[in-house]
């Protein structure tokens, strides 16, 4: 049986050392991966993938907490019926959860579902938060103000000058001067 830890953080200015100091604590033996990506889906999770195709049967893949892991139901319901599948388990060590138990699978289905509402409850929080400020201060979120003079462009146009030279003339790309035109 060998058992594979998984540790994750989304940014690169974050680490993973409260992770693996956890992990290492409960399982020294532990093989321990690390990757640094967002946890908002499986795409592009390299290590994750990884240790699970390297994972079979009596295996273990132990996380540090859930949203290392996944961040919705359907990421997590596919993790877990892939190491199942194997005939591996999977241990969320800060919830004490085990899906080699009847109840830890359970739980750990009641988890997912709470961790998911918890993200679109943020998300939710978020754009109102975006909405307000929108309201109360439209000005912000007029964009990004005009670098190009257009009357100048249309006027050096109008005097027949080619996009080439009103271009060059003007410090700017043939393409704007074609978009003004």
């Amino acid at each position: 049986m060998t058992i594979f830890a998984y540790c994750r953080v989304s940014t690169t200015d974050q680490d993973t050392a409260m992770q693996v100091d956890a992990i290492n604590k409960a399982y020294p033996e532990a093989v321990v991966r690390e990757e640094k990506k967002s946890g908002t889906t499986t795409l592009n999770r390299n290590v994750l993938m990884l240790l699970l195709d390297m994972m079979s049967k009596g295996d273990k893949l132990v996380v540090w907490k859930l949203d290392r892991l996944a961040r919705n139901m359907n990421d997590l319901t596919n993790i877990v019926e892939t190491i199942e599948a194997k005939g591996a388990s999977l241990e969320i060590l800060d919830q004490r959860i085990d899906t080699g138990t009847a109840s830890g699978k359970a739980f750990l289905q009641m988890l997912g579902v709470f961790a998911e509402f918890e993200n679109n409850l943020r998300k939710e929080r978020q754009l109102a938060g975006i909405a307000k400020a929108k309201q109360e201060r439209p000005e912000a979120y007029q964009g990004r103000k005009a670098t190009v003079d257009g009357d100048k462009v249309k006027e050096l146009l109008g005097q027949g000058l080619t996009p080439s030279v009103v271009a060059k003339k003007l410090g700017i790309g043939r393409a704007t001067v074609y978009r003004y035109r």
